[in-house]
């Protein structure tokens, strides 16, 4: 009999093993996560089941519970190699825990079984690349806003004088969500009192809220309409396709005299066979954005747009391959003409992140990553801007849930700085005087070098500069510094080489060669003439004459005439580039002045033939100003 006890015992635990298995997969075919989550916890007791493992695995992965579906994938991994997809995943969820190396690792496997996936090939770069979300964490700051009683909320948008949000609560008295085990997400208002005090969240007023889900919502520039999207459902009824999926649904409200919503209308390409939601509208509202998994997406979720043609909603259109991957792009907001949205894919931290993009074309430029702090390597979405573009509002599951979030942008922290050195010794020069000013405004800054030839100066966003260095007997150099269009901070760096002022020393202009038999400007030619145009605009004291020489081949007289000509078309060139023409003069030397020893009887190369085809300036005057710089 005492035999017969440990086979019992070992029969009860196999037998409650797999009624607890049974349970937990018909829970997760329902999507009851929550609930397959603990049936296949208590279900696993060290005879696994592959199978089985990766589904709870991918039920704790949509709980966001990225510890422990990573523990459950690389079990599972261990029994048997992954499959592409599982693979991805549990990359994706590696990518969530901060581990880069081994998610990485994870998509190569992707790659491996299927070369073509793009997906894979971004997330292995994100991995590689993950510094550039670092580059300056100083652009924004971010801080937690007051939604107390919410088990998460998100994709908040401004309207009058607080946001719109969506949110959902613990399960209480009402139905409860199986996804999670939480309620389901309702409509909120949250009335702003000042930049640190919120009144509690109240449920929009009116007809929008029932039993399943409504959010996320966007509104007119009036704030009288709204799109908002809802569960599929009649009455208390949940509407299912014949897959048993219960797909989400794009509504219209409209704000009443009581400033109730109501007056409800369906989106007229909603459907029982895929989900239409998550709404933005133009500022000029003829433009609905939405994002749905209808047929013709890119992968798993797009973001497609209606044109209002003045009688209705146009055909949606994809916004194609540049904002759509083979990821999942979701939560669309539009702030001017900039698209704000979420996804999976392109250059990514990890989960959802911040990207925005801007109609360029007949397209959209490349979406740019947002970065830390906005970004996390956790879900972060529904970003939208204050009129100002200095303020705004996002959601992120950073600290373990979605929460609402506000942010200010910090002007871009910015300098110029460099060294100056003596342009033959290369030594360090004290006491240059460093002068700064803004082409486009009164800003001007003058101060001298340290003894190691060091300067630095601050600039401002959105600016032109001019940096000029001086010192008494050197030739002035400046340097155009531009930040228009910065949002990121930066550090110019101009190392400046100053020569010094020698009456008659003939200076090489390099890169200015001439074709053979020639005296044409060439193309190659321009750069090296507008830099020399450029110092002889900084130096207005100085006159300077400009020689042209050839090689031997062709009669002194000939070779004379041509250099005289090449000489002219430099002079022209620098004219047309605003030199003073009273102080520049041009000279032909013909063959008189070699640099090397080919000359008449000598065999050459074309290279030193090209070598004595050269042009050089020299100062030939020093002029008091008449007044100032």
């Amino acid at each position: 009999m005492k035999t017969l006890l440990p086979i019992a015992g070992t029969l009860l635990l196999a037998g409650c093993s797999n009624w607890q298995l049974a349970q937990a997969d018909k829970a997760y075919a329902r999507m009851a996560y929550a609930k397959a989550a603990d049936h296949y916890a208590r279900a696993f007791t060290g005879s696994e089941d592959h199978a089985a493992m990766l589904r709870a695995a991918d039920a704790e992965r949509r709980l966001r519970h990225f510890a422990e579906a990573a523990d459950l994938y690389a079990k599972a991994a261990s029994t048997e190699p992954l499959s592409a997809d599982d693979a991805m995943r549990y990359g994706e969820v590696l990518m969530a825990l901060g581990r880069k190396e081994s998610a990485s690792d994870q998509f190569m496997n992707v790659l491996a079984a299927n070369p073509e996936c793009a997906e894979a090939r971004d997330m292995i770069l994100s991995c590689e690349q993950d510094a550039l979300f670092y580059k300056d964490t100083a652009h924004y700051v971010v801080s937690l806003l007051p939604t107390d009683g919410f088990t998460n909320a998100f994709s908040p948008v401004p309207v009058a004088d607080g946001l719109v949000f969506t949110g959902e609560r613990a399960a209480g008295t009402s139905r409860t969500n199986p996804w999670n085990g939480n309620g389901y997400l309702d409509l909120f208002f949250m009335h702003q009192r000042s930049v640190a005090i919120w009144d509690p969240a109240i449920p929009l007023p009116g007809s929008v809220n029932g039993p399943y889900h409504e959010g996320p919502a966007c509104f007119s520039a009036d704030g009288r309409t709204m799109f908002f999207s809802r569960s599929n459902y009649y009455h208390s009824k949940l509407l299912k396709n014949e897959l048993d999926e219960s797909n989400i649904k794009l509504f219209r409200a409209t704000l009443d005299s009581t400033d109730k919503w109501g007056d409800l209308h369906e989106f007229a390409f909603n459907s029982d066979d895929y989900s239409v939601g998550q709404p933005a509208l133009s500022t000029d509202g003829k433009v609905l954005y939405f994002v749905s998994d209808m047929p013709g997406t890119l992968g798993g979720k797009d973001i497609f747009r209606c044109v209002n043609n003045g009688t209705g909603w146009g055909t949606p259109e994809n916004l194609g391959p540049t904002v759509n991957t083979a990821g999942d792009e979701m939560f669309p907001t539009i702030s001017g003409d900039v698209l704000y949205f979420a996804s999976t894919g392109h250059m990514n931290m990890g989960g959802l992140d911040i990207f925005a993009t801007h109609p360029e074309g007949n397209g959209w430029s490349a979406p740019e990553n947002m970065g830390y702090p906005i970004n996390t390597r956790s879900d972060d979405l529904g970003l939208t801007l204050t009129d100002d573009g200095k303020h705004g509002y996002f959601s992120s599951d950073r600290s373990g849930s979605d929460q609402l979030y506000q942010f200010f942008v910090q002007e871009p922290i910015l300098f110029v700085e460099g060294i100056v050195f003596d342009d033959t010794t290369g030594a360090f020069l004290p006491q240059v005087e460093m002068h700064l000013k803004a082409l486009d405004g009164d800003t001007e800054m003058t101060s001298l070098t340290a003894a190691d030839g060091s300067f630095r100066f601050p600039l401002k966003a959105g600016q032109r500069y001019r940096l000029e260095a001086r010192m008494d007997g050197r030739l002035t150099d400046s340097h155009e510094i531009n930040t228009e269009g910065l949002a990121n901070g930066t550090t110019f760096r101009e190392d400046i080489h100053l020569m010094n002022v020698q009456l008659d020393k003939p200076f090489v202009v390099e890169n200015i060669y001439y074709d053979y038999d020639k005296w044409d400007i060439r193309p190659d030619a321009a750069p090296a003439l507008d830099k020399l145009a450029k110092l002889f605009n900084d130096n207005p004291q100085l006159s300077f004459e400009l020689s042209a020489h050839t090689d031997c081949r062709g009669s002194d007289l000939y070779n004379l005439v041509l250099s005289d000509a090449r000489a002219n078309a430099a002079v022209d060139y620098l004219i047309r580039s605003g030199v003073d023409p009273q102080r520049i003069t041009a000279k032909g030397y013909g063959e008189s002045r070699p640099v090397n020893g080919c000359v008449d009887g000598t065999p050459c190369t074309e290279e030193e033939f090209q070598m004595n085809r050269r042009t050089e300036f020299r100062i030939v005057k020093v002029s008091e100003l008449a007044s100032g710089r």
